[in-house]
């Protein structure tokens, strides 16, 4: 990929003999070289995977804030900035229960014409390798695939628009741990566009439309598959769903008004993109549900047909079972 670095380096947080944590700092940046490229690179890209990440903005008493304002004005070097970051980090992280011990990477970097600045907590894990007089050793690596305390500042958007919800993005991290809270204090961030909540207004909007249109019952599922389509194609290329876009590939109602006029028109607050979120949009298509032991998917075409569901009793009849499910039901009762 096409990334200029300008600046990286790495810190310690470990703890002590007392069980606090402690910052052990580096004496000064790394070298921009090839390996300190493909190590951003690599942590770009796997952020970039991570599903389920929040977006939030700076709040106006920040202090990282005015440190990074600081930074870019060149009033304040990197290797400073990345001190009193690696301090704050520390003292917010020691609240936690979750205090991990780990390498701190920031990086300032470009790519694709857009600046960021990148901040993770990366676990440091422990291999063997063979050496060349077949000796056992251990080796220390960054197990990057695993990170979720990360964050990462689109300091073009931020230094372009200060109005936006969203130049910030967090790694939510794993069920419990409360990550993007201390993560939003460390920066003193507040949370901004929340992306499910984006979808799920989607989702209400489409069925609205399909309804408020009197579509047929094929119309309707066969516009819910193209908007399920241009969505699952976006996720799957990593790009935002463009609602302007998504607009121009779906056909318009019987008065000629689009799918965006609309959202307008009826006071749906969709934001101009947003990341996709698969299994909402997912619903758009089928039917999902699980709980109690019972674990539920079928295609939406199917309700009326082969499903049926009565509200009154809660009992969902299916006629016509998959092969493979009839098989495992009647070895198991015959």
């Amino acid at each position: 990929m096409s990334l200029h670095l300008s600046n990286v380096i790495l810190h310690q947080l470990r703890k002590n003999d007392n069980d606090e944590l402690m910052v052990n700092y580096r004496a000064q940046s790394l070298d921009n070289d090839t390996s300190t490229e493909n190590l951003v690179a690599e942590l770009h890209r796997v952020f970039n995977s991570k599903a389920g990440k929040g977006f939030g903005s700076f709040k106006s008493d920040s202090e990282f804030q005015h440190w990074l304002q600081e930074l870019r004005k060149g009033e304040r070097n990197f290797y400073d900035f990345s001190q009193v970051s690696a301090q704050r980090l520390k003292d917010e992280l020691s609240k936690y229960p979750f205090a991990d011990e780990g390498i701190l990477v920031m990086a300032e970097y470009q790519s694709l014409a857009t600046d960021y600045l990148f901040i993770a907590l990366l676990p440091s894990n422990q291999s063997l390798k063979v050496t060349e007089g077949l000796d056992i050793s251990a080796t220390d690596y960054l197990d990057i695939n695993k990170m979720d305390i990360a964050a990462r500042i689109d300091l073009s958007s931020y230094e372009t628009d200060k109005d936006s919800n969203r130049y910030l993005s967090y790694i939510k991290g794993r069920v419990g741990r409360k990550v993007a809270d201390f993560f939003l204090d460390f920066l003193q961030a507040d949370i901004g566009l929340d992306p499910k909540q984006q979808n799920q207004v989607l989702m209400q909007a489409v069925e609205d439309f399909v309804t408020d249109a009197k579509l047929e019952k094929d119309d309707a599922i066969s516009y819910k598959k193209q908007v399920y389509d241009y969505c699952n194609d976006q996720i799957k290329s990593g790009e935002e769903v463009q609602i302007q876009e998504l607009s121009g590939e779906l056909p318009a109602s019987e008065t000629g008004s689009s799918f965006l006029d609309f959202t307008r028109e009826h006071g749906y607050e969709l934001e101009e993109s947003f990341p996709g979120d698969r299994s909402t949009v997912r619903k758009l298509t089928k039917y999902v549900g699980a709980g109690g032991g019972l674990n539920i998917s079928f295609d939406s075409l199917l309700m009326g047909e082969r499903v049926f569901y009565d509200p009154e009793t809660d009992t969902l009849t299916i006629k016509g079972t998959p092969p493979n499910l009839r098989d495992q039901l009647t070895r198991k009762n015959g």
